[in-house]
């Protein structure tokens, strides 16, 4: 059946009407998509709302989302779902880049879609259907595809036009060719199908595409051409020749004119003169909806003439005894019934005995139904029963149990909480008891320390099982979302409905001329000068009037209307090429009419006088005071400051984007959760210590540890500081501009939790840093507790080789950006280069350029449940802890001493005496210190200071130092 046969359609969002067959761009809502382009379907059917008894079934998602058939001569019928045959884009399959976005992969895999989710129409052919495929790729919504990708097997297939097909019996390859226009095979099987011959011994001609034997040309042919050479047959090259010295003979040059058709042909996507091309007929055939079917290796002829064959791909693991078993029918006496053993002889599971009934009422009368409702609100004695969802299933399955045994309905009566079962000896409660006042405040204290971790307050909380309490934590969530919204229409003033929840950014969804329809479109935002403050993140522009959301990952979160339609349908940063946007409108209109002659131009004058240069504007002062990071006040727009908590910081040393940055009031992360409770309500950094029974309190205001007080959400909807996320190097962001969503817990090596910190001497429960310069070890909380030095080394580095971290530049220099915490024992030298979190280089900070850098999740890995299961893999294959494989290699030990760094180490026995073992050392200090004398002195090593010094000025007491 050729597409569009049937005059059957339906109207999606965009006004544009579809029919059968019709390729569709397909996409899910923004939040849903997590980001990704539109998807491409073949639309193979449409279908009726799922629960929906006959054609005029209301649908179940609404007369908004419902739409109808619309043809001659037939009723209306609700369409609210279609069938959709997918086709992949080469990122689905890979992450290496592919340059042509109009390539696709086709596939045997069907889905059930909403209607609402069809966005646009588009269309798609096979590569050999199209008769220029240059000048198709030119044209919008344009896409095509030579293979076809099966996602069980994991393979690429040929797809071959099944006209193609020639060296198959004629019954098989007439029934091919009716039925379906494609055929799809292995690449080594493409040639078998396709030749005319298959013997080896021929050779095919490159311009006729006939076949010969080798013996019978003249002269014969010793050896087939070899690969990347090809051959042509006597006629042919007789006829090129002539052809070639045609055009050699010629002694007038072609027209201008010639030549400016023959180019006007080809930029149109027409072929020039001289070149054939072939007709290609433009309709597919289907057959049970597919187009194409499986004909290669592992497939047997004669199966292609059965109407009900299967015709997805097969692989050889598929075939044979070895995987398939063939299992005889069963020929004996029935095997006896299984009584169950034990002493109380507990009927087996599935049978008539253990079957209950749970409710009848879809085979009773409307007079029946009706009956029941009105005896069922006599049965309640509290309020509070009439909604219970258990009290309503007892008084449900009693009526149906007094249907079946014939009673009256007025002789159900609910007097106790308990019943009997088939399966269970004695009576069972179907409705949990009450919680007393006691349980409730037990139960919220347990969620204050453990959060929403049920397992663990069940163990505190005696009596009540964790399905009890999993049953009650939805209805005391319901009961205080209740109060909330009573108190808020109480309020003096309040409106007759909740408000609507508020962005940081306004969302406007256009019902009547956005395609997208699903909350992607963002209004711009301007700054107090009236420039936007917005640029697109493929092409720079900052003047649109729509902007829509573009990916994770990029420099800026939104995209121009051009470039986020065009990285929509087509899945390409690029974006489409535009023209210069540089030229100011006053000088393009004076080049116009100058060209078009209505302007005047006076000798030895500019066509337009240069712009006057514009006064940057000096940005208003900060009032908010200094960043908790850094301790440095900046300027108005650079630091906030949260409404509720006081936080102030700078926007880089936070993940604020400029944008957000000036929008009054800013809250932050932690308090803007207080509205919507979308992570855990108790902050407990999971990167620090932290007690077993009571959350670490927050660090007061104006304190060292200010900064401790910036939190960010992790993807388990937990907490960490901001300040642990950042100088961990193994932890990622799923988004790194704005700092959220910090993922690798999991992946930390085993040293930074098992280590113990030098400062609270607690070992497990926190992950653990390294000073760069000595052995000192601490959690990052306590670093900061204790006013370390935290910044980020640049190593400069020119040339970057395989396995290395990319390079950055900043102020200058170019090189590798590493996070360090240095103790307060160290005075770093003048020739390292060490920036702080806060210090910027072209608008954007250290603490910025290191996080895009090397701490952004990559984009190919864009589906954040597969990135949780895939470490979740590697935690559950890891073996136990091995303290002489994870933990750092031991270090040489100067036994005088005690320090572990030295350029050398000298064995103790050629310069100390008193017995020392024989594999000590001494470091190069105490060496220098020794001379060519040998010294006596006490074998247990002084304690260290700091940084390694061990005395004053290298002195020694004198009583130590005796002569050979």
């Amino acid at each position: 059946m050729p597409p569009n046969a049937s005059k059957e359609y339906i109207t999606i969002s965009n006004g544009e009407k579809v029919h059968a067959n019709d390729h569709v761009y397909v996409s899910p809502p923004w939040e849903l998509r997590d980001g990704l382009p539109y998807s491409i379907a073949r639309i193979m059917e449409f279908l009726p709302p799922e629960n929906a008894s006959g054609p005029f079934a209301p649908s179940v998602n609404g007369s908004a989302d419902a739409t109808s058939f619309k043809g001659k001569g037939k009723e209306k019928e609700p369409i609210t779902r279609v069938r959709l045959a997918w086709y992949y884009r080469p990122s689905d399959l890979s992450d290496r880049a592919v340059a042509d976005s109009r390539l696709l992969y086709a596939a045997i895999f069907s889905e059930i879609q909403p209607v609402a989710f069809l966005r646009a129409k588009c269309h798609v052919k096979h590569k050999d259907k199209i008769a220029d495929l240059s000048g198709w790729k030119k044209r919008p919504d344009r896409f095509y595809f030579s293979k076809l990708f099966d996602p069980y097997i994991k393979k690429e297939y040929e797809v071959i036009r099944s006209l193609d097909v020639r060296n198959l019996p004629a019954p098989i390859l007439n029934v091919l060719q009716d039925r379906y226009e494609f055929v799809i095979t292995e690449r080594e099987v493409v040639s078998d199908l396709t030749d005319d011959l298959r013997e080896p011994e021929s050779v095919q001609c490159d311009i006729c595409k006939h076949h010969f034997h080798m013996q019978c040309v003249q002269p014969p042919l010793a050896a087939k051409p070899a690969k990347g050479y090809g051959w042509t047959c006597a006629p042919c090259t007789l006829h090129n020749d002539e052809r070639v010295d045609r055009k050699l003979g010629r002694t007038t040059p072609p027209s201008s004119r010639v030549k400016g058709a023959q180019a006007g042909n080809k930029a149109k996507g027409k072929p020039a003169d001289g070149v054939k091309t072939r007709a290609v007929p433009t309709d597919d055939k289907y057959f049970k909806m597919w187009p194409y079917r499986y004909f290669g290796l592992h497939t047997v002829a004669e199966d292609t003439l059965d109407p009900d064959d299967m015709i997805f791909p097969r692989a050889a693991t598929r075939i044979g005894p070895k995987y398939q078993s063939s299992v005889p029918q069963y020929i004996g006496p029935a095997p006896p019934e299984v009584i169950p053993s034990g002493d109380d002889q507990l009927p087996a599971r599935g049978g008539d005995s253990t079957i209950e009934l749970l409710g009848n009422i879809v085979h009773m009368t409307e007079d029946e139904v009706a009956k029941i409702e009105a005896l069922i609100p006599k049965l309640w004695t509290k309020h509070e029963q009439s909604y219970s969802v258990d009290y309503l299933e007892e008084a449900i399955r009693r009526f149906s149990d007094a249907k079946i045994r014939g009673g009256e309905f007025e002789g159900v009566k609910i007097r106790s909480t308990t019943r009997p079962r088939k399966w269970q000896k004695g009576h069972v409660r179907y409705v949990d008891p009450e919680w007393t006042p006691d349980e409730r405040q037990k139960f919220e204290k347990g969620l204050e320390n453990y959060n929403a971790e049920l397992h663990i307050i069940a163990q505190e909380m005696s009596g009540r099982t964790t399905a009890e309490l999993v049953r009650f934590y939805g209805r005391w969530k319901n009961e205080r979302l209740g109060e909330e919204n009573r108190k808020f229409l109480d309020a003096p003033g309040a409106p007759t409905a909740p408000p609507p929840t508020k962005f940081r950014r306004t969302v406007s969804v256009r019902s009547s001329m956005d395609p997208d329809d699903e909350g992607s479109v963002i209004n711009g935002e301007t700054e107090g000068n009236g420039k936007n403050s917005q640029f697109c993140s493929s092409c720079k522009t900052r003047d649109a009037t729509v902007w829509w959301k573009g990916p994770k990952g990029l420099a800026s979160s939104v995209m121009c209307d051009t470039c986020g339609i065009f990285w929509r349908k087509y899945g390409d940063i690029k974006g489409p090429s535009k023209p210069d946007e540089g030229v100011p409108k006053k000088a393009a209109g004076a080049v116009a009419a100058v060209a078009n002659g209505t302007g005047e131009k006076r000798e030895g004058t500019p066509l337009v006088q240069p712009p006057a240069k514009k006064q940057k504007p000096m940005p208003p002062a900060n009032k908010h005071g200094a960043c908790a990071c850094c301790r440095k006040v900046g300027l108005a727009g650079t630091v906030v400051k949260c409404q509720n908590c006081n936080l102030v910081v700078h926007a880089s040393a936070y993940g604020v984007s400029k944008a957000d940055a000036i929008v009054e009031p800013w809250l932050c992360e932690v308090c803007a959760n207080e509205k919507h409770q979308e992570f855990a309500l108790i902050t407990e950094c999971l990167l620090c210590p932290r007690p077993p029974f009571a959350p670490t309190p927050a660090p007061a205001k104006g304190s060292s540890g200010e900064f401790l007080r910036a939190w960010k959400p992790t993807e388990g909807r937990g907490w960490v500081h901001a300040i642990c996320s950042i100088f961990i190097p193994e932890i990622q962001y799923t988004d790194a501009t704005q700092l959220r969503y910090v993922e690798g817990m999991s992946s930390l090596p085993t040293w930074r939790w098992t280590e113990p910190c030098s400062f609270c001497k607690q070992t497990g429960g926190g992950a653990v840093v390294k000073c760069p310069d000595c052995p000192m070890k601490f959690h990052l909380s306590c670093a900061w507790r204790n006013q370390l030095r935290f910044g980020f080394e640049l190593t400069p580095k020119q040339v970057r080789q395989a396995g290395d971290p990319p390079l950055i530049s900043f102020r200058n220099v170019i090189g590798v950006l590493q996070p360090f915490v240095w103790c307060n024992a160290h005075i770093l030298e003048q020739n390292r280069i060490v920036w702080g979190p806060c210090d910027s280089s072209d608008g954007e900070t250290a603490l910025q350029m290191y996080c895009r850098n090397y701490k952004q999740v990559p984009l190919e890995h864009s589906y954040g449940l597969l990135r949780r299961a895939y470490r979740l893999d590697q935690a559950l294959a890891m073996p136990p802890p091995n303290p002489a494989v994870d933990l750092p290699p031991p270090q040489d030990t100067c036994c005088r001493c005690g320090t572990t760094y030295s350029p050398f180490f000298w064995p103790a026995s050629d310069h100390l005496q008193n017995g020392y073992a024989s594999n000590a050392v001494i470091c190069q200090k105490c060496k220098i210190t020794a001379g060519v004398k040998k010294m006596d002195v006490d074998p247990s090593p002084s304690p260290a200071i700091v940084n390694g010094d061990h005395g004053d000025d290298m002195s020694i007491s004198p009583e130590a130092v005796t002569p050979n």
